[in-house]
């Protein structure tokens, strides 16, 4: 039997991911701190975590059976996470601009997340949108 040790910033880092697996919009207050940074902001939003607000509601609207899987994560010194990801899922639904298709996707994208005082309190990230988008225009 293998014993996974996880340290208290890893699993914020991953509920991060729970939060887009279940829709729960509600859960972005107790994951990102309210003057979270993100340094790569959604345009058009009023704040970071309203920009995480609308990516969980696109991602819950848009997609069915949506499972976040780490590839890869590692914690380094004060307090950041780097964590490399695959979303799988059905586009059911209307998101991020695209007409619901009906097909499946399989995207990575990688995050590096500063968590201080049990919330991301700053977050870098990276999603392949360009191969998301070529499966779901694939004809």
């Amino acid at each position: 039997m293998t014993v996974t040790v996880t340290s208290a910033a890893l699993r914020v880092a991953s509920r991060n991911y729970e939060l887009y697996d279940t829709g729960d919009v509600a859960g972005v207050d107790e994951v990102f701190a309210a003057d979270l940074v993100d340094h790569n902001p959604v345009p058009g939003v009023a704040s970071a975590i309203e920009g995480m607000r609308y990516l969980i509601g696109q991602v819950r609207d848009g997609f069915t059976g949506t499972r976040h899987r780490i590839l890869f994560q590692q914690e380094l010194s004060g307090g950041w996470v780097v964590n490399h990801w695959q979303m799988t899922a059905t586009h059911t639904g209307d998101a991020f601009g695209l007409a619901a298709s009906g097909k499946p996707v399989r995207f990575n994208g990688t995050d590096i997340v500063r968590i201080l005082d049990g919330k991301i309190t700053e977050i870098y990230h990276v999603e392949e949108l360009l191969q998301m988008t070529a499966q779901v225009n694939a004809v």
